[in-house]
């Protein structure tokens, strides 16, 4: 029900000036694929399946004595996401680490409540992991695998109605007992966020390509073995397909995240490509984090990365994803284009 873990860190979302590196979740997350090995295949595909209804319900309390109900606690609640803003479905990533430090894959609800109050806590919404890891014939050198630190990523929908701090609290299913880990976030008007949303008309960047880099991929793809999305830049296709713009770096990124999400991308190209724009943009002005970001980080108000942005053929952001994302968040944000 774990995996060793080398940094807490390897799950947030990594300020982009520190060191390089909303949407919903699905009612019935597909089953696990990437990983070969059977225990981890099965502790996933349990951490996926996730029904509310076998968590504690609220029933008027607040979000103290729902915690105070559960006998059990000790993981360890490490946000993947660090931009919130309100409105009623807004996607909140997390993983869970054990006193061990190990990652813990179990089924998992959240529940929250503004901070500092008695307000009835909000809740359970079910949070099933998402997986992480691709089939191997997509796997780079910076891929999530099964003896990589984690290979999956929990993620919900919560309803955030004002600005402020909300507590947050994980409940999993452990052991046959139910154990709870707690954090707290900042949440922003919807209004201030500057980043482009959802409904929005992104700027029209030009990103670059094989073309505009002389055809020397690796001024334009830290990934190794190097990517496939570099054939159109976002100004050329914007509003005339489908397209997903990932602004991430694989080599450059200390949390681990970017070379995963991108590994997905690939491997989700692979099935909606002739369908769906795929455009991978690095971060790093010549890949040299100490040079500054790229001008479409800097046009799309980028504080971290990795993001993706899904765009219909009309040019309208129609799902936006921050931090670490998995196959089934990202699978939904092409969907959301088409």
């Amino acid at each position: 029900m774990r995996r060793r873990a080398c940094l807490l860190l390897l799950l947030l979302a990594v300020p982009l000036a520190g060191c390089g590196g909303g949407s919903e979740t699905a009612s019935e997350p597909p089953a696990p694929r990437g990983p070969v090995d059977v225990k981890l295949r099965a502790e996933l595909a349990e951490a996926t399946k996730v029904e509310p209804g076998s968590f504690p319900a609220v029933e008027g309390r607040t979000l103290q004595e729902v915690s105070d109900a559960i006998n059990a606690s000790g993981p360890t609640l490490a946000l993947a996401t660090s931009v919130l803003t309100t409105g009623e479905h807004e996607r909140l990533a997390f993983g869970l680490l054990d006193q061990g430090q190990s990652f813990l894959y179990a089924p998992t609800a959240i529940y929250l409540a503004p901070s500092g109050g008695e307000a009835q806590a909000l809740g359970p919404f079910a949070a099933p992991a998402d997986l992480l890891v691709t089939d191997t014939p997509f796997r780079s050198e910076t891929a999530a695998t099964e003896d990589a630190p984690f290979a999956a990523v929990y993620a919900t929908s919560v309803p955030l109605a004002k600005p402020g701090s909300y507590d947050v609290l994980s409940v999993s299913k452990v052991g046959g007992q139910d154990v709870a880990a707690g954090t707290q976030v900042e949440v922003i008007a919807r209004g201030k966020d500057k980043i482009p949303g959802v409904g929005d008309r992104p700027p029209r960047v030009e990103t670059e390509t094989l073309a505009s880099a002389g055809g020397d991929v690796t001024k334009i793809d830290t990934r190794r073995p190097p990517g496939t999305m570099h054939d159109a830049s976002f100004a050329d296709v914007l509003g005339k397909r489908p397209t997903v713009l990932l602004f991430a770096t694989p080599q450059l990124c200390a949390s681990r995240v970017c070379g995963p999400v991108v590994d997905i991308a690939e491997q989700l190209k692979a099935t909606y490509g002739d369908r769906v724009q795929f455009i991978h943009q690095e971060v790093y002005v010549d890949n040299e984090v100490e040079k500054g970001l790229r001008p479409p980080l800097k046009a799309f108000n980028l504080p971290t990365e990795p993001w993706l942005f899904a765009v219909n053929a009309k040019g309208e952001i129609t799902t936006r994803l921050e931090g670490s994302f998995g196959f089934n968040a990202m699978e939904l944000a092409i969907k959301s284009a088409l």
